[in-house]
């Protein structure tokens, strides 16, 4: 007996090597020829390292005990103390698997399978399973032989020596030895069916995959022939019994168990269909009536016993089918909709725990790695491979699959394949919800590895795996490039240099020559950019082509990506995110405008993105969130340029967001229809490019004050916005209208004021339009009293002073769009104060003031436009263009805007709305009026997208007018129908404009 002391040490260290019951380790230890060797620190530390150490020495007990007594019960224990291989081996798989423990101790000599194997065995193939299961001459020995090969497979397992894919492909391997012999069996006992038929079996699923688990359905699908000679009828039944016989030999449960269940339900027509048919009635089902599942299960059908010439023959025939299938109607979508429904059909309370069909499950990886191949793989072999990681890493190789997404997806994808492993080895059952148990959850995450919590660490280290296959999943299954490619035709899915001739010649490329020289500078060569691009430009020319100028929309993107092609997120967007491409696309070849903005900093390709971080995306940013951003990045200049060239930068990105936003909603995208409200358009628009005006202008304003004065200016200032800019209607080639206005400060003398005010304005506008890579800002004081040549800057007093004693009839009217824009809140507020008595005069307008802006509007119309210009297309000055438009909403506010509040607006369409509830217009008259204006301002923003310039009238160039007219939502060939339309809008809006503003 051992003494207290004794007792009291064996107990401690147990309970240090992992036992969770050291008491009942002890009794064990007592009761077995083990308590010879119960202090042995190698076989404490032995079954410390295994998955569950009471488990363990209670199989290692159980399998002592079942030894005969005497030589071999002596060899089991010198073997346990001292052949480390072995032991490992052994205690390995007690430790990990009750399952196996159960078999040793019903098949006590099977344990020397594990004796260490000579190198040719270390990875047993097909033929040494074989071998292994060569002496089963019944189910029952088959089922008995199948486990002591799956304890070798297991043992190599829970030691490392091979990892969870090689462990995969063994179990497969032993599959097919199993099918083979259990076949075997089935012939041995019907010789005269099978004399009859050549019958294939061919593997589908995890097990033709060649990644089978330890527990699993083996999904197969039975080929059969009539031998020469043979009836063809008889031979299909011959054939029948024989895989209904291997099916049950596989599948019946004895005291041994049974080895795995042979599922036949991938065949055609499912339960439904013959279990056998020969090949060519399965080519006439695949050809006729097969659905979209069907064709992805055939990615990984392999001949696996059986005739295996005829299942070549299978194999051989369906895949060309497999590798069409995505060019069916709906084939991207229906995947995704039967991926989505496998989600759903997981009841509610085990989707937490589901490790293979729940959301960042084993099955989102199979499912995205399965829809990449079969879209890419038709033109593309080297990614026809049935075994996930394989395919996973031929993506990876070929530009599908970003490198460090690939790694994730990798990692991942073995993680949760080794916990669905070590799950079913515990009892050897078919499951894949990870148990609720802390004591199965402890001996599941030692057997990953994690000894230091193991019950914590596998929690965490699950949900970041799953984390990062949700993530992944989203965005690889749902890619919106794989419908595009999907729907190509298999020739033009890798364009060779004849078919691109021959696509682009088809999609009305007008230099096809020149355009082919592009497609070969972008996807020839080994390099991971041309992989890429080689995927992306088939789509892409299709987009192109969807434009007026496609030519200079594949120009453009050649110029990004010999900018871009060389960093790394560029094009991992452009294939991974969103509809980035797509809008990329539109963007590049609608105009001049929007491609000009990008090539100065071509990095803002980013904003066509998804738009997930800060700032990203292509939803304008609102006036404050502009403001803030400018002024942070004016405070961390140096000086007062360096400043405002950092301010024009952002400027200059935000233009490039705001029209790449306005070309994508007007085009549309195959996702996302076009924007049907031309008037919401406009106003995003107006409001936008007016927003970043007046945060730009604070900007420089801070810039200047800073560098000439440091913090506190001699006088406060404001900027008021005049014009389109007050109106909150600004376009993208629009000058910024304004007024200064100053005060000085206290004790400040009113000249020392004036000189700093006057300086602030000089050295705004000189910063706002030096010459560099970003867009001028022109700032227009005409509107200022006595025009050009009165003062630009006056304080509020001298203001207060001319409006009182010289103001005309049009300077109150320009003065209804007055608005401060920068600097001195306060000032501007007072300024407004001021100027409200003259644009909404107490009372209205008189008579004489009224005919006064009829006659100021007759003499613009004749002596502003242009010399040649067809004044019935001039959206300025023609009539019902927006001066008619905008003079008879102002009129209307200098009449009314006194006593209806709703007028008192510096917006236009706002203003038009006002006065129709006010009953100033009939509803129709203001819609028509909306309408024009709408449309004449939506074809000034498209003359500046498209020609980079503005201009007031349609271009005269034809593929200029033509991408106007794209812009608006014409389509080829109808330049006519636009023109016709924007006469017949204006003319209806000049009708009611005689009557409202003319009174005629």
């Amino acid at each position: 007996m051992a003494g207290p002391g004794r007792r009291s040490s064996t107990f401690t260290r147990l309970l240090r090597h992992g036992f969770t019951d050291p008491s009942a380790a002890e009794r064990l230890l007592d009761s077995t020829e083990l308590s010879l060797v119960r202090d042995d620190p190698v076989l404490l530390e032995a079954l410390g390292r295994t998955a569950d150490p009471d488990l363990a020495l209670l199989g290692l007990v159980r399998l002592l005990e079942a030894q005969p007594a005497g030589t071999a019960r002596r060899r089991l224990l010198d073997t346990v103390i001292a052949a480390k291989p072995l032991r490992d081996r052994l205690l390995g798989v007690l430790g990990a698997s009750a399952a196996l423990a159960d078999h040793l101790s019903r098949h006590p000599r099977d344990w020397e399978a594990l004796v260490t194997y000579e190198p040719r065995d270390l990875h047993p193939g097909v033929e040494e399973f074989q071998r292994g299961l060569a002496e089963a001459t019944d189910p029952v020995s088959l089922r008995v032989a199948y486990r002591r090969c799956l304890l070798s497979i297991a043992a190599r397992d829970v030691c490392g020596t091979t990892d969870v894919a090689e462990t995969a492909a063994e179990l497969a391997d032993l599959a097919t030895a199993t099918l083979r012999a259990a076949l075997g069996l089935a012939c041995a006992a019907a010789p005269e069916d099978a004399a009859l038929c050549r019958l294939a079996v061919i593997a589908m699923g995890k097990c033709g995959g060649h990644e089978l688990n330890y527990v699993s359905d083996v999904d197969v699908i039975f080929v059969g022939e009539a031998v020469d000679g043979a009836d063809e009828g008889k031979a299909l039944r011959a054939a029948t019994k024989l895989a209904s016989h291997m099916m049950r030999i596989c599948s019946e449960t004895t005291v041994e168990g049974s080895i795995w269940p042979v599922d036949a339900n991938l065949r055609p027509e499912g339960r439904n269909g013959p279990l056998v048919r020969t090949l060519s009635s399965h080519l006439a089902y695949y050809q006729r009536w097969a659905k979209t599942w069907e064709f992805q299960a055939l990615l990984k059908a392999r001949p696996v016993a059986g005739d295996l010439a005829l299942g070549e023959e299978y194999v051989a025939a369906v895949e060309p089918l497999v590798w069409q299938a995505a060019e069916r109607e709906n084939f991207v979508a229906d995947v995704q909709k039967m991926r989505r429904r496998v989600v759903e059909n997981i009841p509610v309370a085990e989707v937490e725990r589901e490790l293979k069909l729940g959301p960042g499950g084993l099955r989102d990886v199979e499912f995205a790695v399965q829809l990449l191949q079969l879209v890419h793989g038709r033109a593309d072999a080297s990614l026809r491979s049935g075994t996930t990681l394989d395919a996973l890493q031929a993506l990876a190789a070929g530009g599908y699959v970003g490198r460090a997404d690939a790694v994730q997806l990798d990692e991942a994808y073995r993680f949760l394949r080794s916990m669905e492993h070590r799950i079913q080895l515990y009892r050897l059952r078919r499951t894949h919800l990870v148990p609720e148990g802390e004591a199965d959850q402890r001996r599941l995450g030692r057997s990953m590895g994690l000894r230091a919590d193991p019950v914590g660490e596998l929690n965490r280290e699950w949900k970041r795996h799953a984390a990062v296959v949700r993530r992944l999943h989203e965005k690889l299954f749902y890619r919106p490039l794989l419908d595009a490619v999907a729907q190509l035709p298999t020739g033009e899915a890798r364009l060779s240099s004849e078919a691109a001739r021959e696509r682009l010649v088809a999609l009305g490329y007008a230099d096809p020559a020149s355009a082919l020289r592009h497609l070969e500078a972008l996807a020839s060569g080994v390099t991971r950019k041309a992989a890429i691009q080689r995927t992306l430009l088939p789509v892409l020319l299709g987009w192109f082509a969807d434009s007026a100028d496609p030519d200079a929309g594949l120009l453009n993107f050649r110029k990004v990506s010999d900018a871009l092609g060389k960093t790394p997120w560029y094009l991992r967007l452009l294939r991974d995110e969103g509809a980035a491409a797509e809008n990329l696309a539109r963007v590049l070849s609608a105009g001049r405008l929007a491609p000009d903005l990008l090539m100065r900093a071509p990095e803002a390709v980013a904003l066509l993105g998804d738009g997930d971080g800060d700032g990203g995306g292509l939803e304008p940013r609102g006036r404050h969130h502009l403001e803030q951003e400018i002024l942070a990045t004016v405070g961390r200049a140096e000086n007062g340029q360096q400043a405002v060239t950092a301010a024009r930068g952002v400027r200059r990105r935000e233009l490039f967001r705001t029209a790449a936003a306005d070309i994508v909603s007007s085009y549309g995208t195959e996702t996302q229809p076009a924007e049907p409200d031309q008037g919401a358009l406009v106003d995003r628009v107006g409001s936008a490019v007016s927003d970043l005006t007046a945060a730009t202008l604070a900007g420089t304003l801070r810039a200047v004050v800073r560098d000439g004065w440091g913090e506190t200016l001699p006088t406060r200032f404001a900027v008021i916005g005049m014009g389109r800019f007050g109106g909150h209607e600004l376009g993208y080639g629009s000058d910024a209208d304004v007024l200064f206005v100053h005060e000085p400060q206290d004790g400040v003398d009113e000249r020392e004021a004036a000189e700093a005010a006057n300086r602030v304005v000089s050295e705004m506008r000189r910063l706002l339009q030096v010459s560099s890579a970003d867009p001028p800002l022109l700032i227009d004081a005409d509107l200022r009293p006595e025009g050009k040549s009165g003062p630009l800057v006056r304080t509020l007093k001298s203001y207060e002073a001319y409006y009182r004693r010289w103001s005309l009839v049009w300077e109150s009217q320009a003065l209804l769009r007055a608005e401060p824009v920068a600097g001195d809140e306060e000032l501007g507020r007072r300024f407004l104060e001021l100027v409200d008595p003259l644009r909404y005069p107490r009372g209205g307008l008189g008579e004489e003031a009224v005919r006064e802006i009829r006659r100021l509007k007759a003499r613009m119309e004749s002596e502003r436009l242009p010399r040649g210009a067809d004044p019935k297309l001039h959206t300025k000055l023609g009539p019902g263009g927006l001066s008619d438009v905008e003079w008879t909403v102002q009129l209307l506010q200098l009449r009314h805007g006194w006593e209806q509040a709703g007028l008192r607006t510096t917006r236009t369409r706002d203003a038009l709305t006002a006065a129709r509830e006010a009953g100033l217009m009939s509803a129709e008259d203001a819609e028509i009026l909306d309408e024009a204006w709408v449309l004449a301002t939506r074809v000034r923003n498209a003359v500046m997208l498209v020609r980079g310039r503005a201009g007031d009238t349609f271009p005269s160039d034809a593929r200029e007018v033509a991408a106007v007219g794209r812009y608006l939502g014409y389509g080829p060939g109808h330049v006519g129908d636009m023109l016709d339309d924007y006469r017949r809008t204006a003319r209806r809006a000049r009708g009611v404009v005689e009557t409202l503003f003319y009174g005629g």
